[in-house]
This record gives structure tokens, C-alpha cells and sequence, in this order.
């Protein structure tokens, strides 16, 4: 049964905290992965899914800097990842599988944000390569950890920069001009798009998927951003004070921790969440459209499952081929 794209009565809201989201949520003996988990919004989901008792392995692309932000918090490994590096995703997926733990949770944290155009890989534009299809990699390679009956589930951290773009299927590498907003916004919307499929092929397995939306937060996410491109956008003001409906970095890691742990989603999966809920559909006559609500291309399953295997074609890699 397909999981309804609207809200329902999760006990949290738009304050609420990562470890607010998890209080009374026993995750001992579990095992999360945390992309990025070494910056802003990942260290706050780190922190939460370690102190309801998980075990958390945090793939790095810099592992001796990672350990340094993570120092003091409790039953966290670090290893070494590179998303934009295809032959990186394949020697870390073995080493977890060589390790024979199953994997109950992985959250696809980490991303890059309105770049400079950047090329990895074959020519694959950074963004998209990052954000979208190193997980999308990472995801298949583990696939027999996650799907080994004990109902694991995977995030993909999306944004309303999803808005800014659907599947660019004619140019996904931005071959014909490169737009750094437009990357970032079709890189979120494959993000969505993947839990959107994942889901539809890993729930006989009982893998449930969901898209995250994190909110407005100031991370190192924005470290491409000018000082007056955040001022025009309203994000900061003159004097460099954030706007007050940002969240913080424990506020904007609810989401995602909450997707991933929360038994009011038991059984549910292949949806966009915002705000430690469901989203809504857009209301496109509503003045917040743009900062709220899930637009339909994100969550359009024939898209999903075109990108899916476009995806599967680029990186050689797909759990579920013969499905």
C-alpha cells in the first residue's frame, strides 16, 4: 500500500530536536551509517542516534578530521568515503559488508550546495554526482546489510531546493550550461526521487525509505555562498544575524533522525518529510510555496523509477537488476 504524501499526528514540529525525536527510542544494538556526519546538521544526527544507544560508522572524505569533530561522543567509528569517487564507494560498502553487521539504518547526509562548476568522475557535475549518485552507489553496494530482515531504513536528506528543478533528462551533467542553483535544486529532487523508488523495490525486503527535508539551517553547507548573496536571499542581514525563522543545526537534524527511527512511521515509506512530519503537497496559490510542501515532480514514481535507472546505467551498480 502506497504511503500518503500528508501530514499525520507525529507528536513534533518545526523546534522540535534531533535528540528530543529519539527520547525513549532504545536503538542498542543497531547499526546507523551517516554520511557527512562530521559537519553541521551530521554531527547533530550523530549525536542523537548514539545517545538512544546505535552504534554509528561515519564514512569521511577527510577520516583524521572527522575524528577530531567527533572526539567525546560515544560509540562512533570513522571511516574513509568519497562520494565523487565511484571505486571509493565500492571499498567502503565491502569493508561493511566484510564486517558482517547488518546496517539498520543509513541516512544520506552529506551534500554539496550552489557550487562552482566542478567536474568528478567521467565529467559527472559535482553536485549531482555528490548528492545523488554516490549515494545512490553506496545504497546498492550495501543493499544485502540493509535487507537482511531487520527492517532497516534509509534517508535521503532533499531540500526545498527541490523546487528549483526537476530531472534535467536531456542534460544531467549541465554539458550545456551550468546554473549552480539548478544543479543543486535537480540534485535534491533525485535525492527524493530515489527514496521514492527505493522504497517501491526494498519494502518487500521491509526497507522503507524516505526523502528529509532539513529546513533553513546555517551549516558549512554554505560555504560557496557570498556574504551578499545570503543578504539578498534575506537569509542574514547587514549585520551577519541569521534570520530568525533558520533553524538550528539540533533542529535541522530532527527531521532526518526522526524518518530514520520514529515507530509512528512503521510500515510507511517512499514519502517527503519536513518539519519531523509528512509534508504536504505544495499549495502553489500558498505565499509559502516556496519554503514548503513537497512539489509533485520529487515524488512522481514514473520519474523515480526513470532516474533510477539512468542512475543504475551511470554507475554500474544496481541491487535489484532482474527485479
Amino acid at each position: 500500500m502506497t504511503t500518503p504524501q500528508q501530514p499525520l499526528d507525529s507528536g513534533f514540529g518545526y523546534r522540535s530536536t534531533a535528540a528530543e525525536v529519539v527520547d525513549g527510542i532504545d536503538l542498542a544494538g543497531r547499526l546507523a551509517i551517516v554520511t557527512g556526519g562530521y559537519s553541521g546538521l551530521g554531527i547533530e544526527t550523530v549525536k542523537a542516534l548514539s545517545g538512544a544507544g546505535a552504534q554509528v560508522i561515519v564514512p569521511a572524505r577527510r577520516p583524521v578530521h572527522a575524528r577530531e569533530e567527533l572526539a567525546g561522543i560515544a560509540r562512533v567509528d570513522v571511516d574513509e568515503l568519497d562520494l565523487g569517487d565511484l571505486d571509493s564507494v565500492q571499498a567502503f560498502a565491502q569493508r561493511v559488508l566484510d564486517s558482517g553487521r547488518s546496517v539498520d539504518i543509513l541516512i544520506d547526509n552529506a551534500a554539496v550546495m550552489a557550487s562552482p562548476e566542478t567536474r568528478v568522475g567521467p565529467g559527472w557535475e559535482a553536485q549531482f554526482a555528490t548528492n545523488h549518485l554516490g549515494h545512490f552507489a553506496l545504497a546498492n553496494r550495501i543493499w544485502p546489510a540493509l535487507a537482511d530482515g531487520r527492517g532497516a531504513r534509509v534517508v535521503a536528506l532533499s531540500s526545498t531546493g527541490h523546487k528549483l528543478s526537476g530531472i534535467r533528462w536531456d542534460d544531467l551533467q549541465f554539458e550545456t550550461g551550468y546554473d549552480k542553483w539548478q544543479a543543486y535544486g535537480q540534485s535534491k529532487t533525485a535525492d527524493s526521487l530515489f527514496a521514492v523508488q527505493l522504497d517501491l523495490l526494498g519494502k518487500d525486503a521491509g526497507v522503507r525509505a524516505f526523502a528529509a527535508h532539513p529546513g533553513g539551517i546555517m551549516t558549512p553547507l554554505q560555504r560557496h555562498l557570498p556574504r551578499e548573496e545570503m543578504i539578498a536571499s534575506g537569509w542574514v542581514d547587514e549585520e551577519g544575524n541569521v534570520n530568525e525563522r533558520f533553524k538550528t543545526p539540533e533542529q535541522g537534524a530532527s527531521t532526518a533522525t526522526w524518518a530514520a527511527t520514529s515507530p509512528t512511521l512503521d510500515g510507511m515509506g517512499g514519502v517527503y518529510c519536513e518539519n519531523c512530519n509528512i509534508a504536504a503537497p505544495t499549495d502553489p496559490d500558498s505565499p509559502t510555496a516556496r519554503i514548503e510542501g513537497v512539489d509533485p515532480h520529487a515524488i512522481d514514481p514514473d520519474a523515480a523509477a526513470r532516474l533510477w535507472a539512468v542512475s543504475a546505467e551511470l554507475t554500474g551498480v544496481n541491487a535489484f537488476a532482474g527485479a
